[in-house]
């Protein structure tokens, strides 16, 4: 008011006010410091600059009231402030995003250049063609018009970029009111009707105090803020104004033609070319953007496929990672953190329901530390809210998806991202709903398990107070309400110390054991429970021990009655092998530490097999149950008495006074067990024979149970009821074993057996009759070997069925070609052993080698031993039967010297027996043997048997038995074996010769 009405003071009230605008954006700019201040000083300057080009005016024109004409010194001040003034409002336009704006550029310059002409044609040019217009007039006429739609361009871009506040209204009301009292002004002046004080001031005065108090407000910092870049399609109200800028070049030339003749038609003509060439640019620009929305659309369209089908938040992450990785430009770097927080935590920490929230651009220091410490290179961070728009998570944030890019690279993917995190948001939402769907149904579950479940579970406080029980109790103690008592008071006395003890050691160590009491159950029952406990007192929806009983009672009965059967014998009660090895380890070791001795006895019963297979497995059961209480009886309480298997004993005598106390428990057993043992009715021998070790000479307890087995083995070779202590010498016989038995395998498979043939011959002048084959096994080392020196060994490893089978083999063969004559056919007589005679088809492989040699049956006689006919086994009586239909002849081995009687004579389908040398040998010198001898023959004489006499030496043991009716011997008399090549012309002479060798 004071500028209209006081009017000598003008131009100062003019020069305040226009300062005053200026002064007002410094001071705004310095007190709310938005994030680029450079827009907004560049707009303090240039209103600066406006003063001074008025007050300059102002100083050069005298005359006030008369038409006012500028110099051009003053000209190019206010062109000077159009520049400034243009670069203010550019850099406000652009500071909210650092990408170009093509699209925006092209849609301002068809809109500047239709304008620009309508300016021209109607205000520039009549201007420029008056009469008397200097050059820089001239100028000045084009310049200011030009200038004034720049100006108008740049505050219609903010209006349409801007997020709309109040700066920015203020800012488009004094651009605008710049732009219409200037224009009016041109016009004025060029009427010669303007004059300083008038109404065209007050656009003036709008753009001072505008853009000032713009300035002062505090929301003008969203101006140069990071926002959405700007929309690159053709909207309908961009593609009108397009439309109408393209159709101002024709309208003009349409108007000038319909009023005379065109002007500027060259012009016009290149201008109409000009933005055609920028609308088709415009469409170009168009169609790429469209294109790339579609990519982007299926790239997320894929990802929410992969959203729905994720699971956790791990494959939610993968998926936002790579569609994220999709969405950027080839080769751009960037990093993206999908950081997801419980909808709790979001709402504790202030976060506003709404909905999904925009995506935010921001500085990565501005960032929580954790999140900035993985962006470290990167400037700029897109955060997306996670934020579903269904609801589900009460509108909160449930986290942000941070991308960090470059500026531009995240303005033009702001929405994607933002759609992106929508998505996830969802799926995420989803995934926690399930979750906690879940959590729920499981609290109910271990809710319904607490009530039900056999455990008792029970929550003890500070003073073992019972404050919770569960109603299992009911079933375990009789009595449900157990709150208020103590626990101890439950646990039997004796055990109460040590269970106070476990509760303790609970509380100060925070650390659940699992340990068993023994508590009064109903009744006044003692159960054994098995206790566990946790410690929930800082959890505040326990706050006390959570202890866990479960009754198990009988389990730790059957665990007790299921450890003493793993380690006793269940015939006998006595220790097993298992717990036996435990107890002599821990003896020996004891025995090194205490200096004292510790001794084991290996125990076998010398005739168990014939006893078990003759009476029957009862009538051994009870055998051994006796012997299992004999040998307890000698052995002091802390002794150990073991059944290692089969009918093999042993005892460990611990803390002994030395080797002759053990030696003594072993000569006390061997007499002990030598008495019969009554079962039933009948008597029943068992004997045994017994090895001792001690530790003197075993270091462990490894050791000691080989010494006690090789002195148990030396025992039964030296004969039945005998003792043996181990002795070192034992060891290099067992190696010495060892190495023929391995020499004994290979021997077999290299077939390095042969035979010898020791002939039989009558005693009477009937000259050989046969050969017993026996058989040598040709050592590489040892030179040739004797059946006793390895048939026992083959015995035991079973190589005896293949040695038997390459013997018969070799029998046979050299027999087929042996001379015959009429009525002298020399028989092969070949030893088989028990074993071997009890394989399975052996019968079927004898006649089958029979008949591979070519030799008749009644040409092989089989030497069986007595053993054989022990048990009266019907399958072997059988066999026997069926050889000797089919021809074989059978003969008894060694009779008299094992278990047999003369009753087998009579019950055995035999052909021939065979006296053992240890019947020979005396009959020269005993009236005794000579009649036992005597009485044999005669026997087998009225069975039809016929008699062979071994090992005759002597022409008087042959004389002998000549006389007593003996009709065939052999032995060392006659003829030592030979080989079998021998055989050949030892029965050449016989034929040429019957008479005895």
């Amino acid at each position: 008011m004071l500028y209209y009405v006081i009017r000598p003071w003008q131009v100062g009230l003019w020069a305040a006010l226009g300062l005053s605008g200026a002064a007002a954006i410094v001071y705004g700019v310095r007190r709310n410091r938005p994030r680029r201040p450079r827009p907004w000083y560049l707009l303090a300057g240039a209103l600066l600059l406006f003063v001074i080009g008025d007050l300059c005016s102002a100083v050069l024109n005298s005359d006030y009231l008369a038409p006012y004409d500028v110099p051009f010194l003053v000209d190019m001040v206010y062109l000077a402030m159009f520049v400034v003034m243009s670069m203010g409002l550019m850099g406000l336009a652009r500071s909210g995003w650092a990408m170009r704006d093509r699209a925006g550029v092209l849609d301002a310059v068809t809109l500047i250049l239709g304008l620009g002409l309508l300016a021209w044609m109607f205000i520039i040019e009549p201007r420029f063609r008056t009469p008397g217009l200097t050059a820089l007039d001239q100028i000045a006429a084009v310049a200011y018009p030009l200038a004034d739609l720049l100006l108008l361009a740049m505050v219609v871009r903010i209006v349409l970029v801007a997020r709309w506040s109040a700066p920015v209204a203020l800012l488009a009301a004094g651009g605008i009111g710049m732009f219409v009292s200037d224009n009016l002004h041109l016009f004025a002046r060029m009427d010669g009707f303007w004059h300083i004080g008038g109404s065209l001031d007050v656009g003036w005065m709008l753009l001072y105090w505008g853009w000032g108090l713009a300035a002062l407000l505090p929301s003008m910092v969203w101006l140069t803020e990071p926002r959405p870049a700007p929309t690159a399609e053709l909207s309908g109200r961009r593609v009108v104004v397009l439309g109408l800028s393209s159709f101002i070049p024709p309208m003009v030339l349409l108007f000038q033609a319909l009023r005379g003749p065109v002007r500027n038609a060259e012009g016009i003509a290149l201008l109409c070319i000009a933005m055609f060439v920028l609308v088709l640019i415009r469409l170009l620009d168009a169609m790429r953007i469209h294109r790339q929305a579609l990519a982007r659309e299926r790239m997320l369209r894929e990802a929410g496929v992969g959203l729905v089908a994720a699971t956790d938040i791990a494959q939610v992450s993968d998926v936002v990672r790579d569609t994220a990785t999709g969405l950027m430009p080839r080769h751009a770097e960037h990093r993206v953190i999908l950081a997801v927080e419980e909808p709790e935590r979001a709402v504790a920490e202030g976060e506003q329901p709404g909905g999904p929230r925009p995506a935010v651009l921001c500085r990565t220091g501005e960032l929580p530390p954790e999140h900035a410490d993985q962006l470290t290179g990167f400037d700029t961070v897109l955060s997306c809210p996670l934020a579903p728009a269904d609801g589900t998570s009460g509108g909160h944030s449930i986290g942000t998806l941070l991308v960090a890019a470059e500026e531009d690279v995240l303005q033009t993917l702001r929405g994607a991202m933002e759609v992106l995190a929508l998505q996830a948001a969802l799926a995420l939402s989803r995934i926690m709903l399930n979750d906690e769907v879940n959590r729920r149904d499981s609290e109910a579950y271990f809710r319904a398990l607490v009530h039900n479940t056999a455990d008792v579970i029970m929550i003890v406080a500070g003073e073992d107070e019972i404050r919770y029980c569960s109603p299992s109790a009911a079933a375990m103690f009789g009595r449900e309400a157990l709150e208020g008592n103590h626990l101890l008071d439950l646990v039997v006395p004796e055990e109460r110390e040590r269970s106070a003890g476990y509760l303790l050691r609970a509380r100060q160590e925070r650390r659940g054991e699992t340990t068993d009491w023994t508590v009064w159950g109903f009744g006044d029952r003692r159960l054994q429970v098995e206790v566990s406990s946790r410690d929930l007192r800082e959890d505040p929806a326990v706050g006390g021990l959570v202890i866990t009983l479960r009754d198990v009672t009988q389990r730790r009965r059957l665990e007790r009655e299921l450890t003493h059967r793993a380690f006793h014998d269940s015939l006998t009660g006595l220790a097993n092998r298992a717990l036996f090895i435990d107890r002599v380890t821990l003896a020996v070791d004891r025995a090194r530490r205490n200096g004292t001795i510790a001794g084991v006895l290996f125990i076998d019963l010398d005739d168990f097999k014939d006893v078990n297979d003759t009476m029957g497995h009862p009538v051994g059961d009870e055998l051994l149950t006796s012997v299992a209480e004999r040998l307890k009886g000698l052995l002091r309480p802390h002794d150990t008495a073991a059944r290692l298997g089969g009918d093999e004993f042993a005892a460990l005598i611990e803390d002994s006074a030395g080797t002759g106390a053990i030696e003594a428990v072993a000569e006390r057993v061997v007499r002990v067990l030598s008495a019969p043992v009554p079962v039933g009715d009948q008597r029943v021998p068992a004997g045994a024979s017994v090895g001792v070790a001690t530790t003197r000479h075993a270091r462990d307890g490894d050791e000691l149970l080989r010494h006690a087995d090789l002195a148990l083995y030396s025992a039964k070779g030296e004969g039945k009821g005998q003792w043996r202590r181990y002795q070192p010498a034992l060891h290099e016989a067992l190696v010495e074993r060892l190495q023929l038995k391995a020499d004994l395998d290979r021997a077999v498979a290299e077939e390095e057996f042969s035979l010898r043939f020791q002939p039989v011959v009558g005693l009477t002048g009937a000259g050989t009759v046969g050969f017993e084959a026996l058989v040598r096994w040709e050592h590489p080392s040892r030179g040739t070997l004797a059946p006793g020196e390895f048939i026992g060994l083959a015995e035991e490893s079973g190589l005896i069925v293949p040695i038997g089978t390459q013997v018969v083999r070799q029998a046979l063969a050299t027999a087929a070609r042996w001379p015959t004559r009429a009525g002298l056919s020399p028989y092969v007589s070949i030893n088989i052993s028990a074993r071997q005679f009890r394989t399975p088809g052996v019968v079927a492989d004898l006649l089958r080698e029979l008949d591979e040699a070519g030799l008749p049956a009644h040409r092989m006689m089989l030497e069986i031993v007595e053993t054989l006919l022990l048990h009266e086994d019907e399958e072997v009586w059988a066999d026997l039967a069926e050889l000797r239909e089919a021809g074989v002849r059978v003969a008894i081995d060694d009779f008299g010297t094992g278990y047999s009687s003369l009753s087998y004579l009579r019950q055995m389908s035999l052909d021939v027996v065979k006296l053992d040398k240890s019947f020979v040998g005396e009959i020269a010198h005993s009236a005794q043997q000579r009649a036992l001898v005597e009485g044999i023959v005669q026997l087998a004489n009225t069975l039809g048997l016929e008699v062979i006499a071994e090992g005759i030496e002597t022409q008087e043991q042959r004389d002998i038995l000549a006389d007593i009716g003996c009709p065939y011997g052999q032995g060392y008399l006659f003829s030592k074996p030979l080989p079998g090549a021998e055989t050949f012309p030892w029965l050449v002479d016989d034929l040429d010769a019957p008479a005895a060798h």
